[in-house]
């Protein structure tokens, strides 16, 4: 997105039937692919460099953190078809979810709440609730206390 004042970017995406919550904040710099098929929470924030492929349908929670240079994919190529047909599947991230930067998450994957995902990993099955996941493919590697309050989503002029 183009628009240097948030309140019009919003507004604009708004227009265009993307579903946004009270208190989001969407950076400039986001490729937003489809934005009729995203509906995004309350207190989420979406840094610059991101691309959320709605194609497929993405939903995102309420609190969630997507930092720099994340890449949300909701549909991909089918390398077997003869006339490379696309496949996919609609991405569920869940509340409280933290992606970390350069994070790829690929078509039809659920990120369960409060998960928190490494920089540079790339999604490919489903994270459960509460994990820490990292790696390519991504792997769950350990476990995060559920005590999440936090509100995420604070919005600058020019952010």
């Amino acid at each position: 997105m183009i628009f240097p004042i948030h309140y019009i970017r919003i507004s604009f995406l708004r227009f265009l039937r993307m579903q946004i919550g009270k208190y989001t904040a969407i950076c400039r710099g986001v490729d937003i692919r489809t934005p009729y098929r995203i509906s995004i929470g309350a207190y989420t924030t979406i840094n610059k460099h991101v691309v959320l492929d709605g194609r497929g349908g993405i939903v995102i929670g309420n609190c969630v953190d997507i930092a720099q240079d994340v890449n949300i994919w909701s549909l991909q190529h089918d390398y077997n078809s003869p006339a490379y047909a696309t496949k996919g599947g609609k991405v569920i991230i869940e509340d409280y979810v933290w992606l970390a930067s350069r994070v790829t998450v690929l078509p039809g994957v659920t990120i369960g709440r409060g998960a928190v995902v490494g920089a540079c990993s790339v999604v490919t099955k489903d994270i459960p609730p509460m994990c820490i996941a990292v790696g390519n493919p991504a792997k769950v590697i350990g476990k995060r206390e559920d005590c999440l309050k936090y509100k995420l989503g604070q919005r600058g002029w020019f952010r």
